[in-house]
């Protein structure tokens, strides 16, 4: 079965103003040549390319970034469904059941970006200023997609020539060296800096690039290469420098923490100050996933009728999917009983015996939680699901600060601080008071980010920056050398050009 790598855009996205929604479909199947005549075309692609990146490639940057970190169970869960995702969530991958296959589809979006650029250029339909701001936001993206790819297979395919027809069987291209896969990212970072100049606004909304999500992606991509890469402190400070810029640039009255963490998912409050980067869905337009969110990761009602809660009262929960990415068991057990994010994200479920004893048995996630259409009797799991907020942005400063042995209590506190909210006390909870915190500043980082953004496709990532030792330590992964993912058997035979991830040969 051929595999797509490369394609043409085979259909103008139908052009919407810039505060409507992203869910559009294609108004008829023209070709690349008759499109790019006016500025409504440059519009609607860029926000096809958002809208692609939400309906087709979210669910695999989730489990690219998540699925093999110790937050999921290598078998059934307390559910007794099947673990759909099982070699994934064992680390057991082989050119076989590879887990995701063909990159994740993530090279289609990449060819997307690449004729943007391409055309937009050399236009002159565009104004300035909404040139620039285009030609920020497609750079960002093609740096974003890219480190993805190299995150998780190191050695990949660099294109940045717009292709129109390749399949991946007819390319025939070898894999780009992950050092220079990385140094292009750098670039692409910086020429989309550069388009933005000084425009820090989110004047698309917060469910569409910006220079904002380009300065988080590039402290993260920097925080790679100084751990992973030999960069060093040198790439540490240049995050540094990159969470700095945001945070002199844009206001806290327009990017902070909010004050409750479980009201930064709420269906009612999308687009809020804390979100940099989100992929918008709401009802009637996109479900979260697709909707597989709700079909592997929360419960039948019907399951949920033989549980209890912790006091021994029935589950009251209008849910109806099927856990087929089982939680660990014990993940309840990661957070304090007084930190408010335990509530805002995972919910605890109990067996009852004829005396009335109850028991925990398991929990599974409660972050988005979708919403309840008037005079339905279901959920509909279609929450904004967000890439960078301004959480991250506190969290990798202070880990760019603990690379470079600065102090990093300040932003840890202001996480902590909304975390406990009013029953924090700074003398007993906050950095390097909490217990655990003697453990080393890479377990109290670690520990935050997993509390505060479980769920949102970054632990497997975190567990991979910070070092092998730590994948070794939480994840399920017994070979150091499956640390990347193989490559698909079909990828491999319709790209004779490719070789094996190490590891798998």
């Amino acid at each position: 079965m051929k595999k797509t790598i490369l394609m043409s855009v085979l259909g103008v996205i139908a052009a919407c103003s810039f505060s409507s929604c992203l869910d559009m479909t294609p108004i008829s199947e023209i070709t690349d040549e008759n499109m790019w005549k006016n500025e409504g075309h440059f519009t609607s692609f860029m926000y096809g390319i958002h809208s692609r990146l939400r309906d087709a490639d979210a669910q695999n940057l989730f489990m690219l970034g998540e699925l093999r970190s110790d937050i999921y169970n290598t078998g059934i869960g307390w559910t007794g469904e099947s673990n759909q995702v099982e070699e994934i969530t064992s680390n057991t991958l082989t050119e076989e059941r590879p887990g995701i296959e063909n990159y994740g589809g993530l090279y289609y979006n990449i060819n997307q970006i690449n004729l943007f650029l391409s055309r937009a250029e050399t236009t002159d339909l565009l104004s300035e200023a909404d040139r620039n701001y285009y030609l920020g936001e497609a750079y960002g993206l093609r740096a974003f997609y890219y480190f993805h790819l190299l995150r998780s297979w190191g050695n990949v395919v660099w294109n940045a020539d717009p292709s129109l027809g390749f399949e991946v069987g007819n390319l025939e291209r070898p894999a780009t060296d992950a050092s220079t896969v990385m140094q292009y990212i750098k670039d692409d970072i910086a020429s989309s800096e550069t388009a933005f100049g000084d425009d820090y606004s989110f004047r698309a909304g917060r469910s569409l690039w910006s220079k904002a999500a380009t300065l988080t992606l590039k402290a993260e991509a920097y925080l790679w290469s100084s751990r992973q890469m030999n960069g060093g402190t040198a790439d540490a400070q240049t995050a540094l420098e990159a969470l700095n810029d945001v945070q002199t640039h844009i206001s806290r009255t327009e990017l902070d923490l909010l004050p409750d963490f479980a009201s930064v998912f709420d269906y009612e409050n999308k687009g809020n100050n804390e979100i940099i980067f989100s992929l918008h869905a709401a009802y009637n337009e996109a479900d979260l996933f697709n909707g597989e969110w709700r079909n592997r990761m929360v419960p039948q009602q019907t399951t949920l009728s033989s549980y209890y809660e912790s006091d021994g009262s029935p589950i009251s929960l209008n849910f109806n999917g099927n856990v087929y990415y089982p939680l660990r068991k014990e993940l309840y057990s990661q957070f304090d009983e007084a930190d408010t994010r335990l509530s805002g994200t995972l919910r605890a479920v109990y067996s009852k015996d004829e005396s009335g004893t109850v028991a925990y048995v398991g929990c599974f996630a409660y972050k988005f939680r979708g919403m309840t259409p008037a005079g339905a009797s279901y959920r509909e799991f279609c929450d904004d699901y967000p890439i960078y907020r301004y959480a991250d942005v506190l969290l990798l400063k202070a880990e760019a600060e603990a690379v470079l042995g600065s102090d990093p209590a300040e932003e840890i506190n202001q996480i902590r601080q909304r975390a406990y909210a009013g029953a924090y006390e700074e003398a007993s909870m906050g950095y390097p008071h909490l217990a655990g915190d003697n453990e080393g500043i890479n377990e109290v980082l670690l520990r935050e980010r997993l509390r505060e953004f479980m769920f949102e496709g970054k632990r497997w990532y975190d567990l991979r920056r910070f070092g092998q030792e730590y994948v070794m330590k939480y994840s399920s992964l017994q070979n150091p050398d499956h640390l990347l993912w193989p490559i698909d058997t079909d990828t491999m035979t319709d790209n004779p050009a490719l070789t094996q991830t190490p590891g798998y040969e």
